[in-house]
């Protein structure tokens, strides 16, 4: 890859915007340090021992450092049965304005500081295992003129045509001393609003916790942040209680937690009191940030969807195509679904699965946004998709014919699609009695459904209906589908998630929650091996920067199915998996990672690297000949 024609994504911003700071006496530069935006990213003591014997403490401190800003860009993935990259730009452009930016322009208020990250020990692997571009090709970048400058352009990597990048600004440092020379009025706000902030969002009143007095609606505010601090016990928590009174003094008991946590300044859209007596709706609007990243909140909705640039890649590494049977196992909120479908050109099935109702709904309500006909979305539990013969019978549906059973859903039929299935249904059909007489199976069946929803109006009545209940909302639930059914099957497996930015805080997470995160993931990896035929394609991917959720994954794999192989993956833009292994309490226990040959079939994405992403892990296998 040209480094080039990257950075001048990076820094075209910085180059344009910056400014010389003002001069600042002893007590205002003391200021200025307060109010910067320099956060620390607080981790388990074990935690950070396990991950600086995996990446040593240079590399891991540059890792952490990263994590807890957001990546420069946003990028912007096209519906490509819709409308076209070129189209995309187009209206991106003519719609960077205030509305989209949710800032305001750059004044005397504010400058662009150069961040402090160094990137200089990744720049060679990432030139060596990174796709190069061709100079033939025009990615279409469109520069905005006037102030409020957005960069916009296609991705620079190959095979990546319905990839749109828009670039954002930062870090700025702001001034937050009011027109009276005093510090602004402040409000404190939760640390997972504050992680969405960074990446565009407003400040709504839930994740409002603290407040100076006499906040009026229509004041400029300064915006900070409440992080988890450790108490005497060893636990962690904010110790800030919603509505707390903020005084504005060093006597404040928050006042130094508060350093270097303040991400921009805002105005108010409610009082104090109101902010505290509302239930919903936007307590601040942030007028200037210390990022800026374009909000496209309800913009070209259907033609674009906003995802981070390492899924969309697994979407195109697990190679969708047309007329296939796809499994997304874990399938909320549907990005990588319909991405899919996309590749796919709608022709073909996606299944969609995953075990929250509310989440299934909103998978289908994106592929209807998308205008997406191949996606059936159910409601199942990845470690309870596989399905076996035996629990047909259980299932309440009459069975006229097996063949046209799978996946077995509640109330709903499909088709089959795999061997295994067929030997099965052999077996029923020697060896089974299927079907009672009479109509005592029939009777039996419509007592035990009446049982079911009794029960079910039972908890509703208890817990009151979910959101999309709320909305009339249903989904079909399924009961599993059967081994060999599926073409090719995606496993983005619910992790720690220590690879998302800006992350402010990850203390909660110990050697043993990783090793939880990693039991987990296996027993989810092992059903879809069972559902994918032979022949086919398994892609597991996370969002987590954690060697045992990822390399120790794939040797895990690896050792056990001797069947499965790592292929090679296309596009390739991230780097290497980790090579070797790790001893973890006190060499108790041995973690393996990946061979120099295995490892550079893998993608590892690194967030401190030059290609400014989530920290991610792909790998991909080819499903040779199952044992019987």
């Amino acid at each position: 890859m040209r480094r080039a024609s990257y950075c001048f994504l990076r820094t075209a911003l910085r180059r344009r915007h910056f400014r010389s700071a003002p001069k600042m006496d002893d007590s205002s530069s003391s200021s200025s340090e307060r109010y910067r935006f320099n956060p620390t990213l607080a981790w388990d003591a074990e935690v950070e021992d396990y991950f600086i014997k995996a990446y040593g403490a240079d590399h891991f401190a540059r890792i952490s450092k990263s994590l807890t800003h957001p990546s420069s860009y946003s990028c912007i993935r096209v519906n490509t049965l819709k409308t076209t990259s070129d189209s995309v730009i187009k209206k991106l452009v003519s719609m960077l304005d205030h509305k989209i930016t949710g800032g305001a322009d750059i004044d005397a208020r504010e400058q662009i500081v150069v961040t402090d990250f160094d990137h200089s020990t990744e720049e060679q692997s990432l030139n060596e295992t990174s796709t190069p571009l061709d100079p033939s090709l025009d990615h279409g970048s469109v520069q905005v003129s006037g102030d409020n400058v957005e960069l916009v352009c296609k991705c620079p990597y190959l095979g990546l045509d319905n990839v749109v990048f828009v670039q954002g600004s930062g870090p700025h440092l702001l001034w937050y001393e009011g027109q009276s020379g005093k510090a602004m009025k402040e409000v404190i706000i939760s640390r997972k609003c504050a992680e969405a902030v960074l990446r565009g969002a407003q400040i709504y009143v839930p994740g409002v916790l603290a407040c100076s007095a006499h906040v009026e609606k229509g004041e400029l505010v300064a915006v900070s942040v409440g992080v988890e601090q450790r108490g005497s016990d060893g636990s962690w928590g904010v110790g800030i209680t919603r509505g707390t009174v903020l005084q504005g003094s060093e006597s404040d008991p928050h006042y130094c937690e508060r350093k270097g946590l303040y991400i921009g300044q805002g105005t108010a859209l409610m009082s104090r009191a109101s902010i505290f007596r509302a239930s919903k709706g936007i307590a601040v609007e942030m007028s200037h940030r210390v990022y800026r990243l374009p909000s496209f909140h309800d913009v070209l909705k259907g033609e674009i969807f906003l995802q981070n640039l390492p899924s969309i890649v697994t979407a195109h590494v697990l190679e969708p195509q047309e007329g296939e049977k796809i499994l997304d196992m874990c399938a909320a909120p549907g990005g990588k679904t319909t991405a899919i479908a996309i590749l796919m050109k709608d022709k073909g099935e996606v299944v969609a699965c995953d075990r929250s109702h509310n989440k299934v709904m909103d998978i289908m309500k994106l592929a209807t946004e998308m205008g997406l006909t191949c996606i059936n979305a159910y409601k199942l539990d990845a470690l309870k998709s596989v399905c076996q013969v035996k629990e047909i019978l259980d299932v309440g549906v009459e069975i006229l014919d097996l063949e046209v059973l799978n996946p077995v859903v509640t109330g709903t039929v499909g088709s089959p699609n795999g061997e295994m299935m067929n030997d099965d249904i052999t077996k029923c059909r020697n060896g089974t009695k299927l079907m009672q007489t009479g109509n005592s199976r029939k009777t039996d069946t419509k007592k035990q459904l009446n049982q079911s929803e009794d029960r079910m109006k039972a908890v509703h009545k208890r817990n009151g209906p979910g959101r999309n209940h709320c909305m009339g909302g249903r989904v079909r639930t399924s009961k599993g589908h059967f081994p060999n059914s599926f073409d090719r099957v995606l496993l983005d497996a619910p992790c720690s998630a220590l690879g998302l930015r800006p992350r402010l805080f990850a203390g909660e997470e110990t050697l043993e929650s990783l090793m939880h995160h990693a039991r987990y993931q296996r027993r989810m990896f092992d059903r879809a091996v069972q559902l994918v035929r032979p022949g086919g394609v398994i892609v597991y991917s996370t969002c987590t920067i954690n060697p045992g959720e990822n390399e120790a994954l794939v040797r895990y794999a690896l050792d056990k199915y001797e069947f499965l192989s790592l292929a090679a993956q296309n596009p390739r833009i991230g780097g290497p998996g980790l090579v070797g292994r790790c001893d973890l309490f006190d060499g108790k226990y041995v973690e393996e990672w990946l061979t120099e040959s295995e490892a550079k079939l893998v993608q590892r994405f690194d967030p401190s690297s030059t290609l400014d992403t989530i920290g991610f892990f792909i790998a991909k296998f080819n499903v040779g000949q199952k044992e019987i």
